[in-house]
């Protein structure tokens, strides 16, 4: 029960705040028009940055991430059967450590190609 409530809790708070920053920002705005000032100084660049999906990044970018996953779960079972850490501690740890680590990598690799 007392769990539930943390969770609704969370969850309620999480929205209430998004809801204050969009009505904040559009009393802003509106605020804006009706001085006659220009809302365009919100806009910060979203225009300039079109956003292109490429299949051969995302394909990239997932097979180095399942592959920094398998290879964490390696690396969990070999520290785990050297008992350096407890069992489920090793692996997951691991896991996020090494598709993390892929992930970071994939941003060093696009960014030399770009």
């Amino acid at each position: 029960m007392e769990a539930s409530i943390t969770f609704i809790a969370l969850f309620a708070t999480a929205f209430g705040i998004f809801y204050l920053h969009v009505s904040t920002r559009n009393k802003e705005r509106l605020a804006l028009i009706e001085k006659g000032a220009d809302a365009s100084l919100f806009n910060t660049g979203k225009e300039s940055r079109k956003f292109s999906f490429s299949w051969t990044k995302f394909t990239l970018k997932t097979g180095m991430f399942f592959m920094g996953i398998a290879i964490g779960i390696i690396a969990g079972a070999i520290i785990q059967s050297a008992q350096i850490i407890p069992d489920p501690v090793a692996y997951l740890s691991m896991i996020f450590f090494f598709g993390g680590l892929s992930l970071v990598l994939f941003y060093v690799f696009d960014r030399k190609n770009n």
